[in-house]
């Protein structure tokens, strides 16, 4: 059969879940579905077959997770599951049915270049006599152009299906906007069919539809069964196969080619879809895209982005947030800060992995009782994409409207048995879905903010990070404290290489002891020999005073290459920053 012609002429149904579906067929514990290919083949094909006497017409591999990071780089054991699952499959499927070489989503880390590896799985496939190919579940479409064209110069004639997995509210688990996506694949002229599989139930995905141009495509729906329940550790669909399939010819009606099942989904699910959806098949409405659901917003203006963009030259003070829950001092210094006229205050997220007054909340507090436009700092340490998109909804309300975007400190070494750091992302994803968000949700937009390590060893680096960042929606860089002269040289160089605006970074050293701390122990900052050598033997007073003159020698070096300051303020010692504002006003500085 020529897949091509079936499609156009009909209604391609897949089989349903496999890795669910075998959990609740297999009473020995496994640690992978895929390996019962070799370990189980006769339950993997007999799965295949339910599947298949149910109606389905297209199967998939048992392979999802069948890559060599998911098994520690064993290749000979990755090359025989994908052998024997294709294999299995293809024994299953006779010559009726049309057998999908299924790739998962394969999690990179360092600079592996993704495409690489899926080449990899697809040339084990191709190897078998694979033509027809689904890379399912998918948080973005890294690699994915790359790897159709390479499949396609080794099998003209493949089929190849692209599925994301795409949450209720358009986004995926990377902060990916699927409509982008589903854009991306469109234009790639190399990828036959795009779709939405996994993560919500069939309702979900039907309104999700409902809004996509799928003009000029075929577009491919699996959902799961329904929204999963979690007892005595194992995860439960609940939903009727019934309503499942009510919902699918739905799905049809409204232009899916291609449909099928994901988690939960068994082959009673697959029969009854494959029952309702003939009739379904032959009234497909006529699907137009929706403009974007945007409400009229009256967008309030951003104080310190407006600045920037005019020229003027601004400054911001950091202050770490309390231990305890007593903000009496953290305010009062807020206050004074406000009256030497800074533009921004910023606020660090638990600074070194430890736990302070949230961030957010403190932003919100300053801002209400103060007046004083405020810059959290959001991690992406130990909040998932569900929680970071509530706060940043929670602070939209409130009206702060600039945040700065880091990956976050690592939870200390010595807690790490009782406390452990959770990081389903990086600065970069994250000001990507912010700024997605800004496009789509927001009724006024951030100004995203991020850092920038002019201290690294490796700056080559730091600067290919942070251009990606720009290409992000970073549109401000707030520096690590400029104290040698390759920091300032790396200053300038981000200063004419970035296409975003730079707050050069300033900590007043108070101490000998202080000095010497920064430069040994805290990561991201280095100070110059010669500025240690000028505490040794100083009095309070006197260091105190150095820590004045100092800071503002080096606001005067910084000056030609940012476009304002970021002033941190050390040991809660508002008085230091007021002198040295006064100072730097004083000398017309700023």
């Amino acid at each position: 059969m020529d897949i091509r012609e079936y499609i156009k002429n009909n209604l391609l149904i897949f089989d349903g879940g496999m890795g669910t579906y075998y959990a609740q067929k297999n009473s020995s514990a496994m640690d992978r579905c895929e390996l019962a290919n070799v370990r189980r083949n006769d339950l993997i094909y007999g799965i295949h077959r339910e599947y298949i006497e149910a109606g389905c017409k297209a199967v998939k591999t048992n392979t999802f997770g069948a890559n060599r990071p998911a098994f520690d780089g064993d290749e000979e054991t990755v090359r025989e599951i994908i052998q024997k699952g294709y294999e299995t499959a293809c024994r299953a499927a006779g010559n009726d049915v049309f057998v999908f070489a299924d790739i998962g989503p394969v999690e990179i880390t360092g600079e592996t270049d993704i495409s690489e590896e899926y080449k990899f799985v697809a040339d084990i496939f191709i190897n078998c006599g694979a033509k027809n190919f689904l890379f399912e579940t998918m948080s973005g479409d890294e690699g994915l152009k790359e790897t159709a064209e390479y499949i396609k110069s080794k099998a003209p004639d493949a089929y190849i299906i692209t599925s994301f997995a795409v949450q209720p509210d358009g986004y995926t688990r990377d902060g990916h906007y699927g409509r982008e996506l589903f854009e991306n694949v469109k234009k790639s002229g190399c990828i036959d069919a795009v779709g939405v599989n996994c993560i919500s139930g069939p309702y979900h995905m039907l309104n999700y539809i409902k809004g996509l141009d799928i003009e000029g495509i075929t577009l491919s729906v699996m959902p799961n069964a329904g929204y999963p329940t979690v007892i005595n550790n194992r995860t439960l669909f609940n939903s009727s196969p019934e309503y499942f399939a009510e919902i699918m010819a739905d799905i049809v009606k409204c232009g899916a080619g291609i449909i099928g099942g994901c988690c939960g989904t068994t082959p009673e699910y697959i029969r009854q879809t494959v029952e309702t959806a003939a009739s379904a098949a032959g009234s497909v409405k006529e699907l137009t895209a929706k403009a974007e659901n945007k409400d009229e917003r009256a967008e309030t203006n951003n104080t310190l982005w407006d600045k920037l963009e005019k020229g003027e030259r601004v400054i911001a003070v950091e202050l770490d947030p309390p231990y305890d829950a007593n903000a009496e001092k953290f305010i009062l210094n807020a206050k004074k800060l406000k009256e030497t006229g800074i533009d921004i205050m910023t606020i660090a997220d638990c600074p070194v992995g430890h736990a302070r007054v949230d961030s957010s909340l403190l932003a919100c507090k300053i801002k209400r009782e103060t007046g004083l436009d405020t810059l959290p700092h959001i991690t992406c340490r130990d909040r998932n994409l569900n929680a970071t998109k509530a706060l940043l909804l929670g602070l939209n309300i409130e009206g702060i409207n600039n945040v700065l975007l880091v990956t976050g400190d690592p939870i200390p070494t010595a807690e790490r048995d009782e406390v452990k750091s959770v990081f389903n992302f990086n600065s970069r994803i994250l000001a990507r879905y912010v700024s997605n968000l800004n496009e789509t949700v927001f009724t006024s937009p951030f100004c995203i903010c991020g850092a920038l390590n002019v201290n690294a060893p490796n700056f080559d680096i730091q600067l290919r990070i942070a251009k990606e960042k720009v290409e992000n929606g970073v549109k401000v860089f707030l520096t690590q404290p400029v104290m040698t002269e390759r920091g300032l040289s790396n200053l300038k160089r981000a200063y004419n290489e970035l296409n975003a605006k730079i707050l050069g970074g300033v900590i007043p050293v108070m101490s000998y002891k202080n000095a010497c701390f920064m430069d040994n122990e805290i990561s991201g900052i280095d100070v110059d020999e010669k500025i240690i050598e000028l505490y040794k033997g100083k009095s309070k007073e006197e260091s105190e005073k150095l820590a004045v003159d100092i800071s503002c020698e080096i606001i005067g070096n910084m000056e030609p290459y940012c476009h304002g300051l970021y002033i941190i303020t050390p040991f809660s010692r508002a008085d230091i920053v007021c002198s040295i504002i006064e100072r730097i006003r004083k000398d017309k500085r700023l």
